[in-house]
């Protein structure tokens, strides 16, 4: 079956929006604070304790919600961390 772009899936993702000013600011101090190697050790700990981390399948619902929240949050982190060290992307098509 054809997607409408041509482009398998992609079709779901939302457009890619170049990030403002005030985002990008705040995205370099992140990836300062986060640029030497206590807070390379910080994020991998984080990342331990969030990304890396499993539950047992009799895990209560409140308990998965909040892994699944704290896992969000590291992710924007390191998201965060990623655009304050590479800049925002000039290309939004892919």
């Amino acid at each position: 079956m054809a997607t409408p772009n041509g482009h398998g899936w992609d079709w779901f993702a939302a457009p890619a929006e170049r990030p403002d000013e005030a985002l990008v600011d705040t995205a370099r101090a992140f990836a300062r604070a986060f640029a030497g190697a206590d807070g390379g050790r910080v994020l991998a700990h984080l990342n331990r304790l969030t990304r890396e981390r499993y539950l047992a399948p009799d895990a209560s619902d409140a308990a998965l919600r909040h892994l699944e929240g704290q896992r969000a949050l590291v992710a924007h982190v390191a998201a965060l961390i990623e655009l304050g060290r590479d800049g925002p992307s000039e290309d939004t098509t892919s």
